[in-house]
C-alpha cells in the first residue's frame, strides 16, 4: 500500500471518541450528552429560511452570537471566540501558546484530546499525575513555565476544583497561559469566567455540546483577554474563517435566547445524577464526587471492562477507559430518570447473578 502521510504523524495516537454503534437501539450513557432536545426557540429558528439561506456563507465574524454570549457572561465582544465545539478552541490554544520552546502540562488522567494535540503539533507535553484519590493538586502546577490545561470539572472523574485554587494557578504561571476548560461546569462546578476581567494570562473554554443539548450542532466558545481572543481570531482566519455555518450560530443564538430551559434542565440532571448515585452506593458502587453531567463509579465485585461489556449485552452503554488507574471504573453519562432506572435494574440483575445476562 503507498504511504502518503507525513512521517512526522508516525507517532501520532489519535483521540477515539465514544462509540456511536448502529446495529441497535441503546440506552446510550457513554458519551455525555444530553438527554433533554433543544429548546423550543432553536427547533422554531431552524426553518426553511433559514436553509434557504444555506446558499450563503455564515457570517465569519459571529457578531449577533458574540454579542449575546458577551451579554451573557458580562464581557466585552472582543473577549468572546467562538468555535466548531469546544474542540476547536483547545486546538487553536495548543497552537497559538504552545510550540517546541513552550510546552504543555496537563493531568494524566483527564481529557484525551489534550495528549493528541500535544502531539499533533510537536509540543513538548508533561502530564502530572493526579493524587491517589483522583484529585488535581493546584500545587503541581505552580510555576512550570508551560501552558497550563485543566478541564474543570475534570474527566473523566467529574471532579471539580473552586475557583479560588485555580487562581492561585493563574497567579502561579503569570507568564503563561492557563486554559481552564469547562466543558461540564453546569452542572456543579463554579466557572472562572470572572477571573478573566482579572487575569489577561486566561482563558476559559465552554462548549454548547453538553447543558445547551447542542452536542451535534457543534458549537464552543471561549473568553479570555483581548490580546488572548485575538490571537485566536489569528489561528482561525489562517484556516477557516468561516468556522461556524449558519444553522449552527441561528441553533445558537436561540439556545441562548432561553436560558431558564437550560437551567432547569440543569437541575433535572443534578437531582438524577444523586439518585443514580445513592442507588449505585446501594448496590456497592463507590464514586468520585462527581460534579459533572456523569458519574465515575466502580464495583468490588466486578471488573470495569466485565460490567461495561454486560451492560452492552443488555442494551446499555457506558464508556470504559482500559487505563491502569481507572480501569476498574465506569464512566456512566446521567440520562432521563427512564434510563437511570433501567440501568440500575440492569445492573442489580448482572450483579445479582454473578456476571450472567
Amino acid at each position: 500500500m503507498s504511504r502518503f502521510i507525513s512521517r512526522r504523524f508516525d507517532a501520532l495516537k489519535q483521540y477515539v471518541p465514544g462509540e456511536q454503534p448502529q446495529d441497535q437501539k441503546y440506552v446510550k450513557l457513554n458519551t455525555n450528552e444530553s438527554p433533554y432536545p433543544p429548546a423550543p426557540a432553536v427547533i422554531d429558528r431552524i426553518n426553511k429560511a433559514e436553509v434557504e439561506n444555506l446558499k450563503l456563507y455564515s457570517d465569519p465574524d459571529c457578531r449577533v452570537l458574540r454579542e449575546m454570549l458577551a451579554l451573557q457572561y458580562g464581557v466585552g465582544m472582543e473577549n468572546v471566540f467562538v468555535s466548531n465545539g469546544s474542540d476547536e478552541s483547545l486546538s487553536f490554544a495548543f497552537m497559538a501558546f504552545s510550540d517546541k520552546d513552550t510546552g504543555a502540562v496537563f493531568p494524566d488522567i483527564s481529557y484525551g484530546f489534550y495528549k493528541v494535540y500535544a502531539q499533533l503539533y510537536g509540543i513538548d507535553y508533561e502530564m502530572i499525575p493526579l493524587k491517589e484519590d483522583l484529585t488535581i493538586d493546584p500545587a503541581d502546577y505552580f510555576g512550570r513555565g508551560k501552558t497550563v490545561v485543566i478541564a474543570n470539572p475534570n474527566a473523566p472523574t467529574g471532579i471539580a476544583l473552586k475557583p479560588a485554587q485555580i487562581e492561585e494557578i493563574i497567579q502561579k504561571n503569570p507568564d503563561n497561559v492557563v486554559v481552564i476548560d469547562e466543558a461540564y461546569v453546569d452542572f456543579g462546578g463554579e466557572s472562572v469566567v470572572p477571573l478573566t476581567k482579572k487575569y489577561d494570562n486566561l482563558l476559559v473554554v465552554q462548549t454548547f455540546s453538553k447543558s445547551r443539548s447542542m452536542a451535534g450542532a457543534r458549537l464552543g466558545f471561549a473568553i479570555g483577554s483581548k490580546a488572548l481572543i485575538a490571537d485566536l481570531n489569528k489561528i482561525k482566519f489562517s484556516t477557516n474563517p468561516y468556522n461556524i455555518n449558519r444553522l449552527t450560530a441561528a441553533a445558537g443564538e436561540a439556545t441562548l435566547s432561553e436560558p431558564s430551559y437550560y437551567n432547569d434542565n440543569c437541575k433535572k440532571i443534578i437531582e438524577t445524577r444523586r439518585w443514580t448515585a445513592e442507588k449505585l452506593s446501594k448496590l456497592g458502587f463507590t464514586m468520585t464526587d462527581s460534579s459533572a453531567n456523569f458519574l465515575f463509579a466502580k464495583s468490588d465485585k466486578m471488573d470495569g471492562s466485565d460490567l461495561y461489556r454486560l451492560l452492552k449485552e443488555k442494551g446499555i452503554l457506558v464508556r470504559h477507559f482500559d487505563a491502569p488507574r481507572i480501569s476498574p471504573y465506569l464512566r456512566i453519562t446521567i440520562g432521563t430518570m427512564a434510563e437511570m432506572e433501567t440501568l440500575i435494574c440492569a445492573l442489580t440483575e448482572i450483579l445479582s447473578n454473578g456476571g450472567s445476562v
